[in-house]
């Protein structure tokens, strides 16, 4: 069963439909809506603010889901895919956007909607990352628009990791 605790009076918030593996940790002032997901060894940690979560959203394997005290929340919008080992702190991720694998958003960040950041990317604290935009690299740049592929991959994942926490067996 997932960790999930409370912290100074507030506890997780947690959607029935939403699925948390054995040993992923859910902390504090978090709040989960319908079917989504977090994976394997990934903290979503709303112990010094809160950490809002859409629906259908994913925080895939080894991910951190934090902020800042007194400075920044975290807010996931809707269909929000958070990959393995990603960090995002303290910032706003709209809908429809695909957070890649080690990528590292930081405080007061926002991540506009339909957008993508590749993998190992890191974006700056008070970066406005373009709707329907995909951006790399260290710092995060926009590279492109977002094409027909990179949508599909975009609003696919969502879907994937529902099916995907429906074949866990006990």
């Amino acid at each position: 069963m997932a960790l999930i605790k409370g912290v100074k009076g507030k506890k997780p918030q947690i959607h029935e439909s939403c699925w948390l593996a054995d040993n992923a940790t859910v902390v504090g002032d978090v709040t989960m809506a319908a079917n989504s997901n977090v994976w394997f060894n990934a903290v979503v940690r709303g112990d010094v603010c809160s950490i809002e979560m859409g629906e259908n959203c994913n925080v895939q394997d080894g991910a951190v889901i934090h902020g800042t005290l007194n400075l920044s929340k975290t807010v996931l919008g809707n269909n929000v895919s958070i990959g393995h080992n990603a960090i995002v702190h303290g910032c706003i991720i709209e809908d429809n956007v695909l957070i890649g694998m080690g990528a590292i958003v930081m405080d007061n960040a926002v991540i506009k909607s339909g957008s993508m950041v590749a993998a190992g990317a890191v974006v700056l604290a008070n970066t406005v990352v373009e709707p329907n935009s995909l951006y790399a690299g260290t710092p995060a740049k926009k590279v492109k628009e977002i094409d027909a592929r990179l949508r599909q991959v975009i609003d696919k994942t969502p879907e994937h990791y529902i099916m995907y926490a429906s074949w866990i067996e006990d």
